[in-house]
């Protein structure tokens, strides 16, 4: 494929995206104030670029560690009990420390994650820093 037909693709699949921003529904409760001061994640993305909270750069590379965070993911995603927003949490793993982050339902789910997690062979230890969401 040469140069003028990758530009063609790709001014299609911009034209593409661009039609499929402006299909919004009207009639949507929110404002576009609203949702973009719903959808302001500054302060959390300064704290996660200071270093002080473990993020999936963090993730060890090694065999243990990615086994590790394999089995807790595992065993999050087979419980169907759990919501959606516990299925999609963050697990790192380093040195056996496992450090599970982002949003949950419930107090209920954010223990029922950290037993799992505590069940997994060679964890030595959780950092539970998952956050209940307020109710909407």
């Amino acid at each position: 494929m040469n140069i003028s037909n990758i530009r063609v693709l790709l001014l299609v699949a911009f034209a593409f995206a661009l039609s499929a921003c402006g299909s919004a529904d009207p009639k949507a409760e929110n404002t576009p104030t609203e949702l973009a001061v719903a959808a302001d994640n500054t302060a959390k993305n300064e704290r996660d670029n200071s270093g002080a909270t473990a993020t999936p750069v963090d993730q060890g590379e090694n065999k243990a560690d990615l086994d590790i965070t394999a089995t807790i993911r595992q065993a999050i995603v087979d419980d169907k009990s759990l919501s959606a927003n516990a299925h999609n949490i963050k697990v790192i793993t380093n040195t056996g420390i496992v450090t599970l982050r982002g949003p949950v339902k419930s107090d209920q789910e954010k223990m029922a994650i950290e037993a799992k997690a505590k069940q997994v062979a060679g964890v030595a230890r959780v950092d539970n820093q998952l956050e209940i969401e307020p109710p909407k």
